[in-house]
């Protein structure tokens, strides 16, 4: 099938759903598609405005009602155990604010800062080129933006499989395996963009690597894919390995950062979480993980 015209399994891989899914959009009226030959095929350039509009309702919903709540911000991107935790506790010190967090991946949460879908975007893109963390893409998704970036924490990345690692698995090119199944996520986030890159660098396609086409959407997700034996391996932070008790191969060890508009960064409960950030009950909670590193946590990376 062409670029342009995507069938129903290529599209239900594009959308990261099943494709039985696709059937009861396309009988539900609710997603572009036409017929040719007996056959659904679905332009790709409708597929990606369909899409957008999607996004632009839910995050126009999201926004309606954190404008309700006084003290609130909506923000948009990556997740993780700790941020969840931090979250959490700020409720529990600052119960006056609240942050509305929507899980979109790294990419798609800059895209919504600079739309002004989102107050605040999390993310842990790496720049292949300067192996640098989300700076460099400041002036590809935040051009309407006048950024500052905040970071969270260093965390430990890697490969997960089931404990004891019974694949005997060690590094990118056992992903090439006839008996290796992976767990993938979603376009766009973070740990993507990670591996891909290291596909490429390893010379591996894509299509070597079975399950490529599977996709979830959290972390935690991965694990327990992994815990449920619907695949041998995925990358996820190590936090997740840890608590679910799964094997754990390191990989690296990237940059989380709050990404954010200078005006939102000296707002009252901004200021607020990154107290909570540097506290030492918050850094002991996490301390059990054994996957993160705070001594960055709430500098002030960019601007300089």
């Amino acid at each position: 099938m062409s670029q342009e015209m995507m069938n129903t399994k290529e599209v239900a891989q594009y959308l990261g759903i099943h494709e039985k899914q696709v059937y009861i959009l396309i009988k539900a009226q609710r997603i572009p598609a036409t017929r040719i030959t007996g056959k659904w095929v679905f332009p790709k350039h409708l597929i990606d405005e369909w899409i957008a509009s999607n996004v632009k309702s839910g995050f126009g919903e999201a926004r309606e009602k954190s404008r309700q709540v006084s003290g609130a911000l909506l923000c948009a991107g990556s997740n993780d155990l700790a941020l969840d935790s931090l979250l959490t506790q700020m409720r529990e010190i600052y119960p006056e604010y609240y942050f509305f967090s929507i899980v979109t991946g790294s990419t798609d949460g800059l895209k919504a800062l600079n739309l002004g879908y989102a107050d605040v975007a999390w993310s842990h893109l790496l720049d292949p080129e300067t192996g640098e963390y989300n700076i460099p893409y400041l002036p590809v998704y935040l051009p309407n933006v006048k950024p500052v970036v905040v970071n969270l924490y260093h965390r430990k990345v890697g490969f997960i499989t089931a404990a004891g690692n019974p694949l005997q698995i060690k590094g990118f090119e056992d992903l090439a395996r006839k008996d290796v199944r992976i767990v993938n996520r979603q376009k766009g986030s973070g740990i993507r963009v990670l591996f891909d890159y290291h596909l490429k660098q390893h010379a591996i396609p894509a299509t070597k690597v079975h399950g490529y086409g599977r996709e979830v959407w959290k972390h935690i997700e991965v694990g327990l894919s992994i815990l449920a034996k619907e695949a041998d391996v995925g990358i996820a932070a190590s936090a997740v390995a840890t608590m679910l008790g799964l094997h754990f191969i390191s990989i690296t060890e990237e940059r989380f950062d709050m990404i954010l508009p200078e005006s939102t960064f000296f707002s009252k409960p901004v200021q607020a979480l990154i107290t909570t950030l540097r506290s030492k009950p918050f850094q002991k909670r996490m301390a059990g993980l054994g996957s993160y590193l705070f001594s960055t946590s709430g500098d002030i990376l960019y601007p300089k």
